[in-house]
């Protein structure tokens, strides 16, 4: 018997101006500043449906829930997978203060994320451009866009920052 199956129209994103894209960012990085206070690692994300509206928001919890997959971006991906009922997100957008591991990169391909957008690029364990382009590897299947740079020195400075506390506190 073969089962033929309906696909659904695939919506883009929404198109983001760059004064929303700032506006996102600046809420994900007060977020991220609380996240780094607890203990965890500065990064906040947040996924927006269709019409910009917030449907999943996560920061690392990687310590506080002892969660190796307790990073901003799947926490968020998990959140908006529930309210929108679907695994697919083909026409929303991801937003993050710092580019996405491979570990991320992989869920937001698997995922179908629309569009990624970033603050700061990660130099030592980006997935989206910095180490490696995940989207733009072969088994990739599907096509994201992927914008980034937002607030990028801010973004930085946070994760600098807590870094430089951390390794301060330790050395007392």
């Amino acid at each position: 018997m073969i089962i033929l199956q309906t696909s659904k129209k695939l919506l883009k994103p929404i198109f983001l101006s760059q004064r929303t894209k700032i506006e996102w960012m600046t809420r994900l990085l007060s977020k991220a500043k609380l996240v780094g206070e607890e203990g965890e690692v500065p990064i906040a994300a947040v996924v927006l449906d269709s019409k910009g509206r917030c449907i999943g928001y996560g920061s690392n919890r990687r310590e506080t829930m002892k969660d190796p997959l307790g990073h901003a971006e799947l926490v968020a991906l998990r959140q908006a997978s529930w309210i929108k009922n679907d695994w697919r997100f083909n026409d929303c957008t991801l937003i993050v203060n710092l580019e996405p591991c491979p570990m991320c990169a992989g869920a937001l391909i698997q995922a179908r994320m629309g569009q990624v957008i970033f603050g700061a690029d990660d130099q030592k364990r980006g997935a989206l451009g910095g180490t490696i382009n995940l989207s733009e590897h072969k088994s990739a299947h599907h096509n994201m866009l992927i914008s980034k740079g937002i607030m990028e020195q801010e973004s930085r400075k946070i994760i600098l920052d807590w870094f430089k506390d951390k390794r301060n506190i330790s050395r007392k």
